[in-house]
């Protein structure tokens, strides 16, 4: 049993702290020795920052895409935030997951960025001065498996008269993982976030929060709507 898991899943998120005091690090560690999680070392992990940042001006300052988790937990110093749409990428939950918010048991599921469509969500400016620093914390949470591939994509931000098109990094699925389970039917998907739990919390809570915080948004999702009113149904809360 992971030592910090209760807190955590009390709190039922990751926070920078766990990031910068190890706590997160501990976790997937711990998930590796026992068989459940392939840990993608943090010079690894750096690597794949410095490669996709290398043509990027040092003074430059660097949005970042939120579809999931990021949109209520951004975890970052920004200096800025902005509704913002992708096109050619859509939310799915497309991920498996043993630890965070499912066991080897019970695997849960994570939302990722599939092919096709489009996604609504929120782009954070973070200052060139800072992008170091907060990127790395961005990159030891979301890429501590290697279950994302980080790519530049661009965004169509704000509303009315203040649209503008920027350059943003998006944690997109990648597909040669083995955490990488495709499209599953819509029940499947309800049933599954309805009872995983994990040292995060419930699946179904993350599912919650991500929809409430759209809505509070004025951001539309109808698929994850509907995936939130079929949880519901099935524990006879609709």
């Amino acid at each position: 049993m992971i030592k910090s898991a209760p807190a955590l899943k009390k709190r039922g998120h990751i926070a920078r702290e766990d990031v910068e005091n190890g706590v997160l690090e501990e976790m997937i560690t711990e998930g590796e020795l026992q068989g459940h999680f392939v840990r993608l070392p943090e010079a690894e992990r750096d690597k794949s920052r410095w490669n996709l940042l290398a043509d990027i001006p040092e003074d430059e300052d660097i949005w970042l895409f939120a579809y999931g988790s990021l949109i209520w937990s951004p975890m970052i110093h920004f200096v800025e935030q902005r509704h913002a749409e992708l096109y050619g990428f859509h939310r799915q939950f497309c991920m498996q997951t043993k630890m965070g918010r499912g066991t080897p048991d019970r695997p849960g599921l994570m939302l990722a960025l599939e092919n096709g469509g489009s996604c609504k969500g929120i782009a954070y400016r973070v200052a060139a001065k800072d992008r170091e620093q907060e990127l790395k914390v961005i990159w030891n949470r979301e890429m501590g498996g290697g279950s994302y591939t980080p790519k530049f994509v661009k965004l169509h931000t704000g509303v009315g008269s203040k649209k503008e098109i920027v350059r943003a990094i998006a944690f997109t699925m990648n597909h040669d993982h083995e955490n990488y389970i495709g499209k599953l039917a819509v029940a499947e998907v309800a049933e599954t976030l309805a009872y995983a739990e994990g040292p995060l919390g419930k699946g179904e809570d993350y599912l919650f929060n991500t929809v409430s915080h759209l809505e509070e948004l004025g951001l539309v999702d109808h698929h994850l709507f509907k995936l939130a009113r079929l949880i519901r149904a099935l524990k006879g809360e609709a």
